[in-house]
């Protein structure tokens, strides 16, 4: 198994840890009961940690996570449905659900 991410809380770890699986990445979530010590052991050693299973696998979940990680560029989209501004990231409207892949 390699490390490839720690994450700031347990939230954030499984988030990464669902989109590593949506690509075919086997991974675990390592340290998920640690949060109560820190401070007691250093912050990289008790926060929650994704770790891939196979070493295969470590380019490929990294560039995953790095892509992940990267703030959206772009112009914010109008939903053609209610009109609402969206991140150009996102492929469905945050308000109403519509698609925004023809905007």
């Amino acid at each position: 198994m390699k490390r490839i991410y720690t994450a700031i809380n347990l939230p954030d770890a499984h988030i990464v840890a669902n989109l590593l699986a949506q690509i075919g990445i086997r991974s675990r979530v390592l340290n998920a009961n640690m949060s109560s010590i820190t401070g007691e052991l250093p912050v990289d050693v008790a926060a929650p940690q994704v770790w891939v299973e196979e070493a295969r696998d470590e380019a490929r979940a990294r560039a995953a996570v790095e892509q992940f990680l990267k703030p959206s560029v772009g112009t914010p989209r109008k939903c053609p449905k209610c009109g609402e501004e969206n991140p150009a990231a996102f492929d469905l409207c945050w308000s109403c659900g519509a698609g925004l892949e023809g905007v």
